[in-house]
């Protein structure tokens, strides 16, 4: 009885911080997948997914930075989902810019 309280309280503490990490981690991957579809139809060009990427790049190592003391504090949360969110908003504006890859062309680049 003694040792399962600790226990539960530890757990309760750590649930939601990684909880908050997946989150974080699957929203990178689905603005990933969305500047690769976007590659894929041409909506996005070469030069626009090196940028989406990069700035993909940017939140990661930040991410990493901040989880380099093992958890994310509430502030730092919010730092990533407005970096999340202004990095959605890129890929949204650069897919319907009007810049296309043109169709007789091949995809180039990663």
């Amino acid at each position: 009885m003694n040792r399962t309280l600790p226990l539960a309280l530890i757990l309760s503490i750590a649930a939601p911080a990684i909880a908050s990490a997946d989150v974080i981690s699957n929203r990178q991957d689905r603005q990933a997948e969305r500047i690769e579809h976007g590659r894929n139809t041409g909506s996005i060009t070469w030069t626009e997914g090196i940028k989406l990427r990069a700035e993909q790049n940017r939140i990661a190592r930040t991410k990493a930075a901040m989880e380099s003391k093992g958890y994310l504090t509430k502030n730092e949360r919010a730092k990533l989902a407005e970096m999340q969110s202004q990095a959605s908003k890129n890929i949204r504006y650069e897919s319907r810019d009007g810049w296309h890859r043109l169709w007789g062309l091949p995809r180039v680049g990663k």
